[in-house]
């Protein structure tokens, strides 16, 4: 599907108005589509591409209540916008997927943008952004069984933790689970840990020093019955050599919030590629809502920085 683009205030990639009437009809009056649509999908042959690397979009953070981006704390909520910089996304040919829960990834289905990608499931989104109880990542959205059910690629999992809330526990039991599942289904599990730190005043920190990201990858390399199946979704660092030395298991760089200087992002995404257990990047907001609206050439640059880390990889 071609997408148009407009400046102003929806600075960025449109869906016509055609296709996107014929979406919302589906939506309301044919529920069999959707079911149709995965079952007619044709899938990639490999998780990794030719150049042995990964490069996915993320958009599963509306399910979480986290809309914000930069200045625009209702960016992701425009759905028609927010599908439209995934198609573009997902048009480059460097992309190989995208990241997402179900409504998106049906939706995307639906739009037709999904032929031969990496799709992979978001399944746990219960910690709302801002809520009291936003550390319990409870398991809201895709199981194991219906990411094989619908033919997926396989399924992502949060698991933030926190030394002092007794709650990280019953998550990573959660996400030993999901690991094992889909691990009993021959699919990839992506976990993301995260080690994070509740301030007096209540406020969360993701703690992004060497000894706390190291020791969150070492909890999430030994969840489950086997780890034959299981990759990590990491931050950059400062130290990214003794981090991701803590593992064998194939890594990608999340994105994260996205700075006021994409520069400084793509630097940062760039010292982590280089290491030998990182073989992609995970980006949404940083790609999907760039400063100038031009997501195109945000992905570019997101591309280009991956295959400069990977140079003995390009055929």
């Amino acid at each position: 599907m071609t997408v148009t683009r407009m400046r102003g205030r929806a600075t960025g990639p449109v869906i016509p108005d055609e296709r996107w009437q014929r979406l919302l009809q589906q939506r309301a009056a044919d529920p069999t589509a959707v079911a149709s649509a995965y079952a007619a999908r044709r899938r990639p042959e490999r998780i990794l591409n030719e150049r042995g690397t990964l490069f996915l979009v993320a958009a599963d953070h509306p399910a979480r209540g986290a809309l914000a981006s930069g200045s625009d704390a209702m960016a992701m909520a425009d759905r028609r916008s927010l599908l439209a910089r995934l198609v573009e996304a997902l048009e480059h040919p460097d992309v190989d997927g995208v990241l997402g829960t179900p409504d998106v990834v049906e939706e995307l289905l639906l739009l037709g943008a999904l032929e031969d990608k990496v799709v992979i499931g978001s399944m746990n989104r219960g910690g709302l952004d801002g809520a009291t109880w936003t550390m319990d990542d409870r398991f809201t959205g895709y199981d194991a069984a219906s990411i094989a059910a619908n033919r997926l690629e396989g399924g992502k999992m949060l698991l933030r933790i926190d030394d002092r809330d007794a709650g990280t526990a019953g998550t990573l039991e959660g996400c030993a689970d999901a690991v094992s599942e889909l691990a009993g289904h021959g699919l990839m599990a992506m976990v993301e840990p995260l080690p994070y730190y509740r301030q007096s005043d209540g406020r969360l920190t993701l703690l992004r020093d060497t000894p706390s990201l190291a020791r969150a990858i070492t909890v999430a390399s030994g969840l489950g019955t086997t780890s034959a199946h299981t990759w990590l979704k990491m931050p950059s660092c400062d130290d990214p050599a003794a981090v991701f030395a803590a593992t064998t298991l194939p890594c990608v760089v999340l994105g994260g919030v996205p700075s006021p200087d994409p520069a400084q992002d793509l630097a940062s995404w760039g010292q982590a590629l280089t290491q030998p257990t990182v073989r992609g990047l995970v980006v949404g907001r940083a790609l999907l809502y760039p400063p100038d609206g031009d997501v195109r050439a945000a992905v570019d640059a997101a591309a280009a920085v991956l295959r400069a880390a990977h140079p003995e990889e390009d055929r």
